[in-house]
């Protein structure tokens, strides 16, 4: 995934509401962006924080920035969740997760569950359909890259399709997208939702397939990185 226009450095002034940020320019003008992230981003929104905005594409947008990327200890973090869906849709596309390759067509947003709609479905003539589930992950611990960073009950409802989908002979996978490179390993953050954690394990040893990649960061665009080992055990 590249950015389309060139992103332009500024200081965090503060995160605040969720999906809005004060930053300053280097010139020292002050403006408000949109934050496309509704979690805690624990430890990516401290005041003062680099961080990397593109221009909004509709020119008639109340908030003309978007934030995308912050450097965290020297290194490049994406914050923006809007993206996680499209980077691993190109990388399957391309054949660059082995674990979801040999499949025919890649469908996004179908509609499955209650109320709820698949990132991916990729499906091919003789396979059983493998419905896909994409995370964003930027929280960052101890080493370990760490999902989720609030409470989700709607990610739990997510794991819980997922089973249904394996139960009807389906495959179901749930891939974990690290938004930094500077991660040893993925687990989830138990402490902070041990119903999620609980729940994937659960689902896992249900059949639920969970897999994890970092991304390759620039202030040119953001691309699949490398496979991470997971514990995927609920311990607190």
């Amino acid at each position: 995934m590249r950015f389309v226009s060139p992103l332009v450095r500024a200081t965090l002034i503060k995160r605040y509401k969720r999906f809005l940020a004060d930053v300053r320019f280097d010139d020292g003008t002050e403006v408000t962006a949109h934050v496309a992230n509704s979690g805690a981003m624990l430890g990516t929104a401290e005041p003062g924080m680099e961080v990397w905005l593109s221009p909004a594409s509709n020119p008639e947008r109340k908030l003309k920035w978007n934030w995308e990327l912050v450097t965290v200890d020297g290194h490049l973090v994406g914050v923006n969740t809007a993206h996680p869906n499209g980077i691993v849709a190109e990388s399957v596309a391309a054949g660059l997760i082995p674990e979801l390759s040999g499949y025919a067509s890649i469908r996004r947003e179908v509609k499955y569950g209650v109320n709820s709609r698949i990132d991916l479905l990729l499906e091919s003539p003789q396979r059983p359909k493998c419905w896909v589930e994409v995370k964003n992950v930027h929280l960052k611990r101890g080493g370990w890259a760490e999902f989720p960073d609030a409470v989700t009950v709607r990610g739990a409802k997510h794991l819980a399709e997922l089973t249904g989908r394996v139960g009807a002979g389906e495959r179901a996978v749930m891939v974990y997208l690290v938004q930094r490179e500077d991660c040893q390993g993925f687990r989830p953050a138990a402490d902070i939702d041990p119903t999620y954690a609980k729940a994937l394990a659960q689902a896992t040893r249900d059949g639920v397939e969970a897999i994890c990649y970092t991304c390759r960061l620039s202030t040119g665009g953001i691309e699949l990185g490398d496979a991470l080992g997971m514990d995927l055990s609920e311990r607190i």
